[in-house]
This record gives structure tokens, C-alpha cells and sequence, in this order.
């Protein structure tokens, strides 16, 4: 993946937070595909074509939106500091 794409792409075109969807949590848009999940299922190994084979309705827009929407959030400091180790 390009990530130089991911700042160019807006977003909110494919992702939305609805209370009635996962208790608000942000989604890919007209599917209950969290956010949270994709990031989990890419920390753990999974490459975009395991995704896609599992999740077929997910374009490559979706997946770059995940990381548009993580970024932005990180530019906007809402994420958890971590700790300094012992």
C-alpha cells in the first residue's frame, strides 16, 4: 500500500460512526465492519487479499480510508499516550 495515498483521500466518504452500528464505534460505511478490526486483523499478519477473500464486500477506497481516518486521528491527538516501561 501507498501511504502517501491515504493523506490525499477523504475519508469520511467510507467511514461513519452510527450508535445504532457497534455502539458508535467508527465503521466502514453501509457494512458493521469496525475500524478496530481491520487494524487488528493487519497487526496480526493479515494481508489485504485475506481481507478482501474474507470480507468481500471491502474495496481498496475502504481499506485506505481506515488509515486516512487513523491518521487523522493521530494529527488530532486522539489516541492514548504510552506509558514509559520500567
Amino acid at each position: 500500500m501507498n501511504f502517501l495515498v491515504y493523506l490525499k483521500m477523504n475519508w469520511r466518504n467510507h467511514i461513519i460512526s452510527d450508535t445504532s452500528i457497534l455502539l458508535g464505534k467508527p465503521t466502514i460505511k453501509g457494512t458493521r465492519i469496525s475500524v478496530e478490526l481491520i487494524l487488528e486483523l493487519m497487526a496480526n499478519g493479515w494481508t489485504e487479499s485475506m481481507i478482501f477473500e474474507s470480507y468481500p464486500k471491502l474495496t481498496r477506497e475502504d481499506l485506505k480510508a481506515v488509515f486516512g481516518y487513523l491518521k487523522e486521528c493521530m494529527e488530532t491527538e486522539l489516541y492514548f499516550p504510552i506509558p514509559k516501561s520500567a
